[in-house]
């Protein structure tokens, strides 16, 4: 059996809203509202959503980089909730982000050859030729060729600095990277290279990928596992090809039916939501305001994340086995 890497237990991040005139009560943003899922060494996690659906937040909590209103990370056995800020810093050798910006991640300022190297040196890997020779081979690995060192971000296409980004995360040789839509902002040529260059790091490195996305194409080609995120709650979560091929929450199989086929002849049923995407309700599940199949109990009770089949969970009152 597969280690396990990360576990992630009732992760909350509650914003607080700015008071208004009209407001006679504070209130808060529930961003991430009682998340919980494992990693295991090896696999990629994809986490799908809406923007807004709080994925990235998830993300950036688990880097270290948001403070949790509550629940626990453990990663490796160490809870990171608990880590002061330089005890944090010694565990981001072992986890790395790719962002979904890789021009704003890069410091225009700075050669490439310095953006690479500057994570061997907060970590005190290597001595300075040796660093510059870890800096040369790892521009090369991702596609790159050693006389880029010298050149600054601007000078490179968004497909080149993402790759950039890609070599910087695995300067330390991280056991974790938590890549935040790292193809988005690529068109979908450079976005394919990228994938494929992901998945050919898996392999060489034996890395571990969280990969957060809103295409689910590209989340099916490269992921393992799923978790699907509405409204700041994990909804549903199984093996990519169970999970694509028999959604069991009515969110998950509105997203997958919106999804273009190329195929004129392919005709789909269509799902619709109701209503427009707003904060989350007072009572009851989050998606029941726009689902198409609400009851009363779903107005009224939150649904548990439950295992309804062999590694395949779902939050949904509705959910019946003999149905599917």
């Amino acid at each position: 059996m597969t280690d396990l890497l990360l576990k992630v237990s009732n992760l909350k991040k509650y914003f607080p809203k700015k008071k208004t005139i009209l407001s006679k009560r504070k209130s808060e943003v529930k961003a991430v509202d009682d998340v919980s899922f494992e990693v295991y060494e090896g696999e990629t996690l994809g986490i799908v959503g809406e923007s807004g659906c709080g994925k990235s937040t998830t993300g950036r909590m688990i880097m270290g980089l948001l403070e949790p209103t509550d629940g626990s990370i453990a990663f490796n056995g160490i809870e990171l909730t608990t880590l002061s800020k330089s005890e944090m810093r010694k565990i981001r050798r072992d986890i790395q982000m790719v962002f979904q910006d890789p021009y704003a991640s890069l410091n225009p300022r700075h050669t490439i050859e310095k953006i690479l190297e500057e994570p061997l040196i907060v970590h005190g890997i290597g001595s300075k030729s040796a660093r510059r020779d870890l800096v040369k081979e790892f521009l090369e690995i991702v596609g790159l060729n050693a006389y880029h060192g010298k050149r600054y971000p601007h000078q490179f296409s968004g497909g080149q600095r993402q790759r950039i980004g890609i070599a910087r995360a695995l300067m330390t040789n991280p056991k974790l990277i938590i890549a935040d839509e790292p193809g988005s902002a690529l068109d979908v040529s450079i976005q394919a290279q990228v994938l494929n260059l992901m998945k050919r790091l898996q392999d060489e490195f034996k890395l571990t990928y969280i990969f957060i996305a809103h295409d689910l194409g590209v989340v099916r080609h490269i992921s393992d596992r799923v978790g699907v995120m509405y409204l700041g709650k994990l909804v549903e979560i199984g093996d990519a090809e169970s999970l694509y091929e028999e959604p069991l929450h009515p969110y998950t199989k509105v997203l997958l039916s919106s999804v273009p086929i190329p195929d004129p002849t392919y005709k789909k049923e269509s799902l619709l939501m109701r209503g427009d995407l707003e904060s989350t309700p007072e009572a009851g599940c989050a998606f029941h305001p726009r689902c198409p199949y609400a009851t009363l109990t779903c107005k009224m009770t939150v649904p548990e994340l439950k295992e309804v089949k062999p590694g395949h969970s779902v939050a949904c009152h509705l959910f019946d086995e003999t149905q599917q």
